[in-house]
């Protein structure tokens, strides 16, 4: 596992040690070689969960400043992915942070994904019909 996406759940989980899947989400990152990517949206749900402070939202910024993450930019052909898929996934639904990371997922063909959604993720596909894998796996 080369690629690997970082979704709004784990990112939380290992900032936040009152997370449930912290440490889950801990020795799956620490143990993780590769690289991380994520999205401008993801960063802006994680940075708005773990609260209004500064110091509280500090170390998520952090995190992608320090090369834990990389932001992947979104393009105009991205956005309008993202619309057609948020219309495909309306039943789930799908918000716009996940439509940003299958969005790029398909641009770049990165199948995994490092998420606590498996609803979602476990529903969506990447293009033809590919599942995600979802990292860390289930327990």
């Amino acid at each position: 596992m080369a690629d690997l996406l970082l979704d709004t759940g784990p990112f939380v989980a290992l900032l936040d040690r009152s997370e449930r899947s912290h440490l889950r989400c801990l020795e799956f990152f620490q143990g993780f070689r590769g690289r991380l990517f994520t999205t401008e949206a993801v960063l802006t749900e994680v940075v708005y969960l773990l609260g209004p402070s500064f110091q509280a939202q500090q170390p998520a910024l952090e995190l992608v400043l320090q090369g834990g993450a990389e932001l992947l930019p979104m393009s105009q052909a991205l956005l309008e992915r993202c619309l057609g898929l948020m219309a495909k996934y309306a039943d789930i639904p799908m918000d716009y942070a996940d439509a940003t990371l299958v969005a790029v997922a398909e641009e770049r063909q990165i199948r995994d994904i490092f998420t606590l959604d498996l609803r979602g993720f476990s529903t969506y596909r990447l293009s033809p019909r590919k599942p995600f894998r979802i990292q860390p796996p289930a327990f």
